[in-house]
């Protein structure tokens, strides 16, 4: 009977020593293989927004800046700076 135990504690340590070096060893590749996924899929990156470039944008907004010196909101050299910021932009 003791040798008999003792083949079953062997077994037993033998099978547990696999299963645990097994997980790792998948666990691993696992990570490997996520890893070149990664570096093989391109990286796409949106478009910046350019705001202000628009022509129609800047008409309005020169527009409405006119309508607020015409009010008297602003003065000739607010104007003319804001004016120069929109052209320039």
């Amino acid at each position: 009977m003791p040798g008999l135990l003792r083949g079953i504690a062997r077994t037993a340590a033998v099978a547990g020593t696999a299963t645990a070096v097994s997980n790792r060893v998948s666990r691993r590749q696992g990570n490997r293989w996520a890893n070149q996924q990664a570096e093989a899929a391109p990286q796409q990156y949106a478009e910046p927004v350019r705001q202000g470039t628009d022509t129609n944008t800047k008409l309005a907004q020169l527009r409405e800046l006119a309508q607020l010196r015409d009010s008297g909101v602003l003065d000739e050299a607010e104007f003319e700076l804001q004016k120069s910021q929109i052209l320039n932009s």
